[in-house]
Order: C-alpha cells, then structure tokens, then sequence
C-alpha cells in the first residue's frame, strides 16, 4: 500500500490488532511504544471513519425504502 494510499476498514483494523497485541506483549521502548500508539490512534481513526461512512450509507439506504412508491405493491423486495 502507498504511504498516502487509506487502507481499507479490514486492513486499518487488522493493523491495529496487531498494534494493539505489540503493545500488550511489551518488551518495546518508550519510542517504540509512543510510535506505535500513535499508530494505533490514526488507524481507529481510519475505522471510525469507515464505521461513520457505512451508517450514512445504511441510513440512507434505509430512508429511501421508508419512501413510499412504486416498489410498495406487495413485492417482498
């Protein structure tokens, strides 16, 4: 992936797993751990931006079959 490129949402949070179990293990420096903490922060920034994308896109999606029209003539779909 590109240095500027945003990972998906499974990519940004399998890194951060990953972050997250370095961490926990210990056994890094102070530097080590600043770093990858912050990496953590920009990675659940990158979920939370997905997650926020994904309930505007839900919503929508759910509004417009709030709508009535002409798909409401007793199809199921």
């Amino acid at each position: 992936m590109a240095k500027n490129e945003t990972p998906s949402y499974e990519q940004a949070r399998e890194e951060l797993t990953e972050v997250v179990r370095r961490l926990e293990t210990g056994g890094l420096t102070l530097e080590q751990s600043i770093e990858l903490w912050e990496r953590g922060e920009k990675l659940a920034a990158i979920c939370e931006e997905w997650l926020q994308g994904a309930r505007v896109k839900l919503a929508a999606a759910m509004a417009r079959r709030a709508e009535p029209g002409p798909q409401d003539d007793d199809a199921p779909f």
